[in-house]
């Protein structure tokens, strides 16, 4: 009701309030009160909580980071020892015993005092290993931790990817030989073609991944540590330490690679290893991210057309508006980490180029975001895509209806020559396959019905010398080329060779499993 109050303007007065009032008044949609959910008001990265495995989570974790920085400042101290530098014994084996136990409050409370990670570090090691103290990163400068710990990680990771690539090759190799003579309908700009099998169709998603796999491993066999280089590559303080024998220096940077488990060190850098590198091992993972996508993306296709699925749980929600739906979720989470995979190469590009002289503190922050996720993400595609080989399942009654819609067409051809063989005229024969293909295929189109071209022929006396064999003549298998035999050849060339080289890694178990 309203009222008019004297002199004052006309408002309303409700004796109760909605609840969209209530809503407006009572609700900020805008934030919430900053004491409530305290411990979930910081941002997760939803790679490393809903993605990322156990494995390759360790591999770029604090623990692995700073227990490597320890291991190589025990080989520093231990190959200077070797050479001559006055270093005991036992500040050795303080340090060799305190290689795990890492102080992270107390580094971070020197870190805070000296606003420097790598001294922060430096003392905290130091204050278990007391008698180490004054030998601890002798001669060194920060990248000497921080650009070998980052090759070592990028060295474990690759090893990582290595493993689920071969165990995705060998879920694939069961499925080709599977299907390897099941008739598909091909297709170019996403319209039927010729026939291929669905065994030959898994072949070019497994060339693409035995490239990467051949990447991967050049990698492996070539990545070089930085090794003991100096504040900018010159390695003068190691010099001004050994006195001026060269080859002394020499000698500390090929035991110190040797020790950290690597027979290659970088030629020469500036204070970092160059930032190349970086850009070649994530281009590596952008291939891997590719082949996959290409893969799952040709699956989705099939999911649409009801020829292919992969893995449904049987609690498994597609939809929660459209209860019937099974949609190719792994596939489409494979997509969209693979996409992000593919943009990392350019962060890395620009990094490299953008690095002045003898180096620039610009390449920080962005590698230690792209080089651990770009891992992180290669690793959940690997693992998803060998949980979708494993369980896809495919509707060969489906994939024949396909197959038989369309090849009526593809065998005019051959029926044409079988009609020729017999005494026939060719251009009479042509003409009539014309016009019935052109009306079998107006059915199809304008009224929605099945392909009726091979009922037309067996109608026409016109092909009486085909009618008893033009069944045969239509046999899927005889349009699929050398698929089997393509199969049967890549399989055994090229595939077999990289399982058996690889067997150890096949007899790995995986860690982790595959969340839906």
């Amino acid at each position: 009701t309203a009222f008019l109050l004297e002199n004052k303007p006309l408002r309303r007065i409700y004796t109760m309030s909605s609840n969209a009032e209530k809503f407006a008044s009572e609700v900020d949609v805008t934030g919430f009160p900053g004491d409530v959910l305290p411990e979930q008001q910081k941002y997760e990265h939803p790679l490393v909580q809903r993605y990322a495995t156990k494995e390759m989570s360790a591999i770029w974790s604090p623990a692995m980071k700073f227990t490597t920085w320890r291991k190589l400042w025990l080989a520093l101290a231990t190959a200077e020892q070797e050479l001559g530098l006055q270093i005991t014994d036992e500040q050795l084996d303080q340090m060799r015993s305190h290689l795990y136990d890492v102080d992270f409050a107390k580094a971070e409370e020197y870190e805070s005092k000296f606003r420097h990670d790598v001294m922060g570090h430096v003392h905290a090691f130091g204050e278990v290993a007391p008698l180490a103290m004054p030998i601890i990163h002798l001669g060194a400068t920060s990248c000497y931790v921080g650009d070998n710990t980052d090759i070592i990680q990028l060295k474990e990771g690759l090893k990582l990817v290595r493993r689920k690539l071969v165990q995705v090759l060998a879920v694939l190799r069961d499925f080709a030989q599977k299907y390897r003579d099941l008739p598909t309908l091909g297709f170019t700009h996403y319209q039927p073609a010729q026939l291929t099998t669905v065994g030959k169709r898994c072949t070019l998603w497994m060339q693409d991944l035995l490239l990467d796999y051949e990447r991967v491993s050049y990698e492996l066999e070539n990545l070089p540590m930085r090794g003991v280089k100096g504040t900018t590559g010159t390695q003068a303080t190691f010099l001004e330490l050994f006195d001026g024998d060269h080859e002394k220096v020499k000698l500390l940077n090929q035991k110190v690679c040797s020790m950290m488990g690597f027979d290659k060190c970088i030629p020469v850098s500036g204070q970092t290893y160059t930032r190349k590198i970086d850009f070649h091992i994530l281009s590596v993972l952008s291939g891997i991210a590719q082949s996959a996508y290409k893969m799952c993306g040709d699956i989705r296709l099939l999911a649409n057309l009801k020829e292919v699925e992969e893995p449904f749980a049987k609690n498994q929600i597609g939809s929660s508006a459209m209860a019937y739906k099974r949609n190719p979720m792994r596939s489409e989470r494979v997509c969209s980490l693979a996409r992000y995979i593919m943009s990392l190469p350019a962060g890395a590009a620009n990094t490299h180029a953008n690095q002045w002289f003898e180096r620039t503190l610009d390449d920080s922050a962005i590698r230690r975001i792209i080089l651990p996720e770009g891992f992180l993400a290669v690793d959940v595609v690997l693992n998803l895509l060998q949980n979708i080989a494993d369980g896809m399942v495919v509707w060969p009654r489906v994939v024949e209806k396909h197959v038989m819609d369309e090849l009526p067409f593809m065998a005019t051809e051959v029926i044409l020559m079988e009609c020729v063989k017999a005494g026939g005229d060719r251009q009479e024969l042509h003409e009539a396959i014309r016009v019935h293909s052109m009306d079998a295929g107006k059915i199809v189109k304008s009224e929605g019905k099945p392909n009726d071209l091979l009922e037309r022929i067996a109608a026409d006396p016109l092909f009486a010398s085909v009618h008893s064999k033009l069944e045969s003549l239509v046999d899927p298998k005889l349009f699929v080329g050398r698929s089997m035999e393509q199969v049967d050849e890549f399989l055994a060339d090229c595939i077999v060779p990289v399982l058996e080289k690889e067997k150890d890694l096949l007899e790995v178990e995986q860690v982790d499993g595959v969340n839906v």
